[in-house]
């Protein structure tokens, strides 16, 4: 099969499609033959040689998929071959081929293109493990979401107003429209206007209940001041840096708390727990339409580069695709 390789990290350019092996199930495992990928931040991160596949992982980036079942192995039950899948993976999606243990594998939605499936099962792990299994948020209460025109944004912003919560999200202001439209309340141009007054004047004082942060130091001071009592701050990126600090202060007079987490490297067991949850809770809204796959464009897996430096600009409102064959590639 061919997939992409880094055999050098650096820019997008490391990216080279080749001919690697095929993957075989192992036990508990089935194949799935790709359709699409999604492009992940964690993706550029690997290709730059900051973030190595976990133990046993395949070498290749990508951590999403969607496509259908071809090989089946030992101990598989409830997954048949020819059976359209999405998929979480810890890596080797950009790929016509990937070896997934079954626990990480969801149906395709009904009423969802199975190839914009592929939008779907980080994002919605990752938004569903931290903003509702992780910080509890509630009917009634605000979601502050950072860097809302992502794909983890454009999820959050749905899930979060499926819940009943009101969600406030930064962004740049070109994207604003793109993402009322996708339920946000309010959305606030990082690039302008100071975030923590903003929350504070959309609420009446009383801050964000949930913030979900994807850039770690810079913003940990400012995010601390705009939860409100009893708030969460749930930091799953570290795109402004890993080290900041923390006013405790602060922190024990609004009763808040402070988590961060990463998917990747959890556990296959954890990692199955998390996608029964999103079969449960999440697979429904979508098949009733509350939730969506927000798919900016389509592109061919040859080009990953080209895709990879459309997600370093931030150009983009949702999930970038990549395809393996010629499939069609309009964008969502």
């Amino acid at each position: 099969m061919r997939a992409i390789t880094i055999p050098e990290p650096g820019g997008p350019d490391a990216l080279v499609w080749a001919e690697v092996p095929d993957p075989e199930p192992g036990p508990g495992e089935v194949v799935v033959d790709v359709r699409a990928a999604g492009v992940n931040r964690a993706d550029l991160l690997q290709r730059q040689g900051h973030y190595p596949p976990p133990a046993g992982a395949p070498a290749y980036p990508g951590l999403e998929v969607s496509g259908v079942v071809s090989a089946t192995g030992p101990d598989v039950t409830g997954w048949v071959v020819g059976q359209e899948v999405c998929a979480l993976l810890a890596g080797g999606g950009y790929a016509e081929r990937v070896a997934v243990p079954a626990g990480q594998l969801l149906p395709v939605p009904a009423g969802v293109d199975p190839v914009d499936a592929a939008a779907l099962p980080e994002v919605t792990c990752t938004v569903w493990s931290n903003v509702v299994q992780l910080a509890r948020l509630s009917s009634g209460e605000t979601l502050l979401v950072h860097g809302g025109g992502s794909g983890i944004g454009t999820l959050a912003i749905q899930l979060g107003s499926a819940l009943g919560a009101t969600v406030v999200v930064t962004a740049r202001s070109a994207k604003h429209d793109r993402l009322r439209e996708l339920g946000a309340a309010h959305a606030i141009d990082y690039q302008e206007q100071d975030f923590v007054e903003e929350v504070r004047r959309v609420t009446a004082g009383r801050g964000a209940d949930v913030i979900l942060d994807i850039m770690g130091a810079s913003y940990l001071g400012r995010n601390v001041a705009a939860l409100a009592t009893g708030g969460r701050l749930v930091v799953i990126g570290l795109q402004g840096g890993r080290k900041g600090e923390l006013d405790l202060g602060a922190l024990l007079a609004k009763r808040a708390t402070v988590a961060a987490t990463a998917l990747r490297a959890r556990p296959t067991a954890e990692k199955a727990e998390i996608v029964r949850g999103v079969r449960e809770q999440v697979w429904p809204l979508v098949e009733a339409g509350k939730i969506r796959p927000v798919v900016d464009r389509r592109l061919p897996m040859a080009d990953a580069a080209a895709a990879h430096r459309l997600v370093e600009s931030s150009g983009h409102v949702g999930k970038v695709l990549l395809l393996p064959s010629h499939g069609p590639m309009a964008g969502g």
